[in-house]
């Protein structure tokens, strides 16, 4: 009796048993379920785009919103697109990095200066085979670019006026490397953050020869603006300078041209009568000496007297008139 109540009481446990391994199956089956549905789905945000692996052959998605993927088989690698930056000379906390910064320049003398670089993926799939070295690859390359570009600039043009010309070089020649590269990274942006002496003293000079040329710069754009408002003056002057002058000549021209006629017209009558013009002529002159002449006469007995020729050139003119006239 004791064997048939002991058996009795087996039935239902074995049942409970049963019903027991069918509900973790059932927990087991939902929670793989779960699991395939979660890895099944990913979303993108606008500022992410996406490399789908799928046995080891990269795709790009680059459209926001909801994606499916095969759960286990196709692997999701997410990367920014907006613009990365990277600093050569310093790190992030500000501090200089003197192997990178410090460089030698043409003329032999060395400068720290400091580099920012800005990028940003321009091909997604290619970003995704490079992604462990790519960082690696840029910063190498900038460096190179960035050391071979200093050195052709001397010490000042690196300190002061040639920084936009180093700029746009090493973007220039850093593009163009990483587009043979194809690492999937393309360069925006190059800037110098700061350049700088390696001591003290030779800073201050440069920033003397800085204040120097800053001092000449303002006299030129001085000197500048007097010559603009002086010009106008001095134009005003030399205009009235050539015009009195050309004024001159004319009236020079005229007065020649006058002599030269009444030259003519005397010579015309000398071949005439030759003999009357002479005289004609002597006694024109004599006007013109005589009336300025004064003839004083010294005595013996130390009287002074004086001759008048006012008189004495009429009575020469009225003769010579009446000698002309009886000719």
């Amino acid at each position: 009796m004791f064997k048939k109540l002991r058996n009795s009481h087996q039935i239902p446990t074995e049942k409970i048993a049963k019903a027991g391994a069918g509900g973790i199956k059932i927990v087991l089956l939902l929670t793989v379920a779960a699991l395939l549905l979660s890895n099944s789905f990913y979303m993108l945000s606008e500022d992410k785009v996406a490399v789908v692996n799928t046995f080891g052959k990269p795709i790009s998605v680059t459209k926001a919103g909801p994606h499916f993927k095969i759960p286990f088989i196709q692997e999701v690698y997410k990367m920014s697109k907006e613009i990365s930056g990277m600093s050569i000379g310093y790190n992030e906390q500000d501090e200089s990095t003197r192997s990178e910064s410090e460089m030698i320049t043409k003329d032999f003398n060395f400068v720290n200066i400091d580099f920012y670089i800005e990028y940003r993926i321009i091909d997604p799939v290619r970003a995704y085979i490079h992604k462990d070295t790519s960082d690696e690859i840029l910063r190498n390359l900038a460096q190179s670019y960035i050391r071979d570009t200093v050195g052709v600039y001397n010490v000042d043009e690196v300190i002061t006026t040639g920084k936009a010309e180093i700029q746009a070089t090493v973007k220039s020649k850093l593009s163009e490397r990483l587009e043979l590269e194809d690492i999937g990274l393309g360069i925006e942006n190059v800037t110098i953050q700061d350049s700088e002496p390696p001591t003290a003293e030779v800073n201050n000079a440069f920033k003397a020869v800085e204040d120097a040329k800053q001092s000449m710069d303002t006299m030129i754009n001085e000197a500048k603006k007097y010559q603009s408002e002086r010009m106008p003056e001095a134009n005003a002057s030399a205009d009235k300078a050539r015009k009195d002058a050309d004024a001159f000549y004319q009236e020079r021209i005229s007065e020649a041209e006058g002599q030269v006629a009444r030259f003519n017209q005397m010579y015309d009558e000398y071949i005439k009568y030759p003999l009357i013009t002479k005289k004609r002529m002597f006694y024109e002159t004599m006007e013109d000496v005589l009336p300025s002449l004064k003839v004083i006469i010294d005595g013996s007995d130390g009287a002074q007297m004086l001759l008048p020729l006012d008189q004495f050139s009429t009575n020469i003119q009225n003769g010579g008139v009446s000698n002309e006239s009886n000719q």
